[in-house]
């Protein structure tokens, strides 16, 4: 009994007073240890931005920005989905994440969008919860390339200039309110609530 009493006094002792060397080497093992979480971290995080995920799940929706001006333009600027989907601030998008997550839930467990039929027939409801989140943050992700404090109003249309100059101006409104299916189409807009 008297040398398991001794060994652990000498174990202590180690761990009150370890050497330079296995200081060093806990350190190290925790910084490449911190290094490749990270990597494996940020490149998960990418890897969930790309179009080629989306349409993995979300088939429908991706072929439908092909048609719009979002995907083929002029300037040759093209958006994809985590463009409009995922905020560009770093705390902002871990947070869209964490929610995105749910999406993940129902289409492989609760299987609700499985299905080219089962999409439709919930695409009411989807376009609603993403417009009520894009009003929620005011519309953060349209605002990573739509800066409002640059627009032109010279080149809008005087309707546009109105509005924009008013509603969107004041914290009235924000970008979804007045462009639902700017980048999709529409879903059946009687099936939307408070839709007049």
């Amino acid at each position: 009994m008297k040398w398991i009493i001794n060994a652990l006094k000498g174990f202590w002792n180690i761990l009150r007073r370890p050497s330079k060397a296995a200081v060093g080497i806990v350190l190290f093992m925790g910084f490449a240890g911190g290094l490749m979480f990270w990597g494996a971290f940020n490149t998960g995080m990418e890897a969930t931005n790309t179009e080629q995920f989306c349409s993995g799940c979300h088939a429908p929706i991706v072929a439908e920005i092909r048609e719009t001006i979002h995907y083929s333009n002029r300037s040759g600027v093209r958006a994809i989905c985590s463009d409009c989907h995922v905020p560009h601030a770093w705390t902002d998008k871990i947070v869209r994440k964490v929610q995105a997550s749910k999406e993940l839930f129902a289409f492989f467990i609760t299987k609700t969008i499985s299905t080219p039929e089962k999409f439709k027939e919930r695409r009411a409801h989807l376009a609603e919860r993403e417009w009520a989140r894009m009003k929620k943050n005011d519309s953060l992700e349209c605002r990573n390339c739509h800066n409002f404090d640059f627009m032109d109003f010279s080149e809008q249309s005087p309707r546009s200039v109105r509005q924009h100059s008013t509603a969107l101006a004041s914290g009235e409104k924000t970008c979804v309110d007045c462009h639902k299916g700017i980048a999709h189409r529409l879903p059946d807009m009687h099936k939307v609530e408070g839709w007049n």
